[in-house]
């Protein structure tokens, strides 16, 4: 019986990789389009969410998004959500209709195909690097002022699976901050269970999002970031721990 559950993981694997690369080698014409100018960025962030959706519908993931507030159209957020597995990027690119930019590992531009257009899209992020990081908030300037949110994993990285949730980085909440643009925490309760790091590891099922009330900024400062993180975090943990009853 094990056996085939290791057949069945391999294979499960393999053809997450195929939904990646077959939709983007598909609408690669369209896509290259679509990053030719930034003010062209919300066409490319449309398909990225159709991308997205047949990525988790072709793995069989059932997704549900309960929402607690909606973001407006037109207006600028910093989202935030927990980090645990690959098809966090998907899921929240299907909960969120608003354009965002991803802040990201530049380590994930080296992936092919996907990686090329994550380079071109994306705010990468060197983390070992002061001067990365601090590069991310004029770059993060720029996109705010065209009219699109952020979104950034606070974590900073996927956590050892024991740990339900990670300390978080000040980073995002510096950014909401400085640029006085709410915060916006995602719990997401089953992507560990459903498409861990772990190779071994993921099977169909359901998967649950949920957008929490947004933490405002206005007339907070850079002394605030501390209390701001905390007050996030919160969130997110004690949802968590809702989710597993």
């Amino acid at each position: 019986m094990k056996v085939f559950k290791y057949i069945f993981w391999v294979l499960y694997r393999i053809w997450f990789y195929i939904l990646v690369a077959l939709p983007i080698l598909i609408l690669f014409p369209i896509l290259l389009v679509s990053i030719a100018k930034e003010s062209w960025y919300p066409l490319f962030f449309r398909l990225a969410r159709f991308w997205a959706k047949i990525i988790l519908v072709g793995m069989g993931f059932v997704y549900k998004i309960e929402r607690e507030q909606t973001p407006e159209r037109h207006k600028s957020y910093m989202f935030i959500a927990n980090h645990t597995s690959m098809a966090d990027i998907m899921l929240m690119l299907v909960s969120v209709k608003n354009p965002f930019v991803f802040v990201g590992k530049a380590e994930l531009a080296k992936i092919p195909l996907f990686g090329f257009f994550y380079k071109r899209t994306c705010i990468l992020v060197d983390r070992s690097s002061p001067k990365s990081r601090q590069a991310v908030f004029l770059r993060a300037q720029r996109r705010l002022k065209t009219g699109v949110s952020i979104c950034i994993f606070p974590e900073g990285g996927v956590p050892d699976e024991a740990v339900d949730l990670d300390s978080f980085k000040d980073g995002a909440f510096r950014l909401a901050i400085h640029h006085q643009i709410p915060i916006v925490p995602i719990t997401f309760a089953d992507n560990k269970k459903r498409f861990s790091y772990t190779f071994f590891s993921g099977s169909p099922g359901r998967m649950r999002a949920k957008i929490h009330k947004f933490i405002p900024t206005e007339g907070l400062t850079i002394q605030d970031t501390k209390t701001l993180n905390g007050k996030a975090r919160e969130v997110i943990f004690n949802q968590l721990q809702r989710f597993k009853k």
